[in-house]
């Protein structure tokens, strides 16, 4: 009896689990979709696309953000192995009553992380806590393994009373 038919099977099974944990976060992401625009036609593959996508903060009720983001089509990016641009927008806007417990926010946070190649790199939004303006900030970056990128974006919601002082 030869063991040649189980190997093949286990590199199988193997190389399907491989595949799915490469695929983009984006694809297992519970945020809200906003909408795409095409910046490029491939002719091989999904094309080139802004994305735009709406996350809420976690642990501050009353604020969304929104981010927009470059996504690379063609056959390597439908499989998930093109590294994506380190260029993303972030906009977060007061969208309800801002509530929170001030024990349960730290003064600097990730609040939102995608995947962004295969292999290492992450675009990440941390809040970041001004108390004392009374003024959430948040920032978007990319990293990588050994090197990130400079490249961000920056906004802030202002959350206290902004009433004249007497």
């Amino acid at each position: 009896m030869s063991m040649r038919p189980f190997f093949v099977q286990r590199v199988a099974v193997g190389s399907f689990a491989a595949m799915m944990a490469l695929l983009p976060s984006t694809l297992l992401a519970q945020d809200a979709h906003i909408g795409s625009v095409r910046t490029e036609f491939r002719m091989l593959g999904p094309n080139n696309t802004i994305e735009v996508e709406r996350f809420d903060d976690p642990k501050v009720q009353g604020i969304s953000c929104y981010i927009s983001y470059s996504q690379i089509g063609g056959i390597s990016g439908a499989v998930g192995l093109a590294e994506e641009a380190s260029e993303a927008s972030v906009a977060c806007r007061q969208t309800g009553e801002i509530v929170f417990n001030p024990a349960e926010v730290e003064e600097q946070e990730v609040v939102f992380t995608q995947r962004r190649s295969a292999l290492f790199k992450n675009m990440r939004v941390v809040r970041m806590h001004d108390a004392e303006t009374e003024t959430f900030v948040y920032l978007t970056y990319s990293t990588k393994l050994v090197d990130g990128s400079p490249k961000n974006a920056i906004t802030a919601v202002h959350y206290g009373d902004l009433a004249p002082t007497q």
